[in-house]
């Protein structure tokens, strides 16, 4: 039986996975609150793999060598995140990683993530790395598309659209919840039309 892949991702209402400066939101925009920080840590509590792509993995390093112990950059399901099994698909980085327990895996991302899906014994997960779930999407091998949306428009500042570039699919409601009374979780089944 192949594993479950999610893609999991943060965007602001209008669809922006970033902002630029000038801008101190945060990766949370300054929405996060106890209920979501406790939702994302028990999400990333199980036994899982985490996939992602070159850039958001320059990205995370990036951002954690940054982050003070006290700022959000370290909360428990960040550091709980940073300490999964990851597979990191790349062409252009080589080991060894800067990441507790990570691997490159090279070649074609969508010729690695089946592959992975039909080896893995437990779900796999990817957080950002939007131009390889885009293509996973595509390629009918991301199963659960969860989406955080935070109360928050980035009109002048957005940058990194979430689905810039996607195909077309249809999306099947699987769950939503309101956490900490402002930010949405939306899960989906995505089904490419």
């Amino acid at each position: 039986m192949a594993a479950t892949y999610t893609f999991d991702v943060f965007t602001s209402l209008d669809g922006y996975g970033s902002y630029a400066p000038p801008g101190d939101w945060g990766g949370y925009w300054g929405k996060q609150g106890p209920e979501l920080l406790e939702h994302r840590l028990a999400q990333y509590d199980g036994e899982q793999r985490l996939v992602l792509g070159a850039t958001t993995f320059r990205d995370f390093v990036a951002m954690l060598a940054d982050g003070t112990d006290d700022s959000e950059v370290h909360d428990p399901w960040v550091t709980r995140m940073c300490h999964l099994p990851t597979t990191v698909v790349s062409s252009t980085l080589s080991g060894p990683l800067d990441w507790p327990d990570a691997t490159v895996a090279r070649g074609d991302a969508v010729e690695v993530v089946a592959r992975l899906t039909e080896e893995s014994d437990v779900p796999l997960r990817s957080h950002g790395s939007l131009s390889l779930n885009r293509s996973l999407m595509s390629a009918g091998l991301v199963d659960r598309v969860q989406v955080t949306i935070f109360p928050v428009l980035t009109g002048r500042t957005g940058t990194a659209p979430v689905f810039a570039g996607a195909d077309d699919f249809d999306l099947e409601l699987l769950e939503s919840r309101v956490l900490d009374g402002r930010t949405q979780e939306l899960v989906y089944r995505p089904t490419r039309r």
